[in-house]
């Protein structure tokens, strides 16, 4: 059964982060109808308990808190909104932990602006990434030692995925 850490970060995009936890949990969904064990453990996983989403008009609960995931086998980080700059400084303790889950073997997938939570942790240093096109300059700015791909909503490189927006 594979592992899914998604982040719970503050100034989450409701849709982004229910939609992924939708998404699979309606695969074990469906493998419990055939009468076959679930695919996925699906965790959502915040700095705290109790994180305040889509500027603050959601609150999400969380299943665990970072420090009690030790290994998981995929990170899904929604997309984030409102100033970008603030929505990093208040999710920067994720950033070491996402670098230390890659480095034990976990993928790690962003969807939409959730590539700057990504970017930030030197991962997708020399490699592609898509992001939401009405933040390319700000992500071109930002990290400059990203190769930002216009042309393409979704690239992998080496176990690290990510998606432009809508």
């Amino acid at each position: 059964m594979k592992h899914i850490s998604i982040l719970v970060p503050e100034n989450a995009i409701l849709g982004s982060l229910e939609g992924s936890r939708q998404l699979l949990t309606q695969v074990n969904d469906f493998m419990k109808a055939r009468e076959e064990p679930p695919l996925f453990k699906v965790q959502l996983v915040g700095l705290s308990r109790e994180t305040k989403v889509s500027g603050g008009l959601f609150t999400v609960n969380s299943h665990v808190v970072i420090s009690e995931v030790r290994k998981t086998d995929l990170i899904i980080i929604p997309a984030i909104d409102g100033d970008i700059t603030q929505a990093l400084e208040k999710n920067r303790d994720f950033i070491p932990w996402i670098a230390q889950q890659y480095k034990k073997g976990a993928e790690v997938a962003s969807l939409c602006l959730g590539a700057f939570l990504l970017a930030s942790t030197g991962l997708l240093k020399g490699k592609r990434c898509a992001t939401h096109w009405m933040a390319e300059n700000t992500f071109r700015s930002m990290f400059p030692d990203v190769s930002l791909v216009t042309e393409k909503i979704i690239t992998e490189e080496q176990g690290i995925y990510s998606s432009g927006g809508a």
